[in-house]
């Protein structure tokens, strides 16, 4: 992806959200240099990967194949693996209209999903085989809103603003913005976006970035180069 794309991306995002009154935390409007004057500061929003992720899982097709993302916060590993402490995680999504997040789990993560508003968010899903691995036979169980939900293999649910589903480890998804754009809120245990997915198709987790012009804000995925 272009970095000037990137830009765009994030201002057209940032729109959206307050759109829906929600507002991202002053850190996620500090230029580069700010970031790197506060450097101390922001220990952290660098360990816990907080801020802008945007992916076209390194496709170059970020309309039909991409995410937008924002962790808004980000617990411990340390503390969910000793049962106490920071295990939680929050993110904000943008997924537009048509755009395939592709069928992936977690290993580790259990997750709500919430349509925060816009369109209704479709989720295709599935079950695991007993090795985790992707099994176009398999389906299972959901909690959508609390409430036990059977699914199908490779049956599509749809959700309108205010609904929810509770995704675990070993349920298999994709998902996009069903006629329209979407805003989705994720909560979760801790997120490691470096080594808790698996994709049913080899995929990469981020974009590759042509550097045409200057970042607006950091990227998650510039911190090692921009802060280390």
């Amino acid at each position: 992806m272009k970095r000037s794309e990137i830009n765009e991306i994030m201002a057209e995002a940032d729109a959206f959200i307050r759109s829906f009154g929600f507002v991202l935390p002053p850190f996620a409007f500090w230029t580069p240099e700010e970031m790197q004057a506060n450097r101390t500061r922001i220990g952290g929003i660098i360990s816990g990967r907080m801020g802008w992720d945007i992916t076209d899982y390194g496709q170059g097709r970020f309309d039909e194949l991409g995410l937008f993302l924002f962790t808004l916060r980000n617990g411990r590993l340390a503390d969910l693996q000793a049962g106490g402490g920071m295990c939680y995680a929050e993110k904000l999504l943008i997924s537009r209209k048509d755009q395939i997040s592709p069928m992936h789990r977690h290993y580790l993560k259990a997750e709500d999903i919430i349509n925060r508003g816009g369109a209704p968010l479709a989720i295709e899903l599935y079950g695991s085989a007993a090795d985790g691995s992707f099994d176009e036979s398999a389906g299972g169980t959901v909690l959508c809103d609390g409430i036990e939900r059977p699914f199908r293999p490779g049956e599509i649910l749809l959700f309108e603003p205010g609904q929810s589903v509770t995704l675990m480890p070993g349920d298999w998804h994709a998902f996009w913005g069903e006629g329209g754009d979407v805003l989705i809120g994720e909560v979760s245990t801790v997120n490691n976006d470096d080594a808790d997915n698996w994709f049913r198709e080899p995929v990469g987790r981020f974009a590759e970035i042509e550097e045409d012009t200057a970042p607006t804000h950091l990227l998650v995925s510039d911190y090692k180069a921009w802060l280390s």
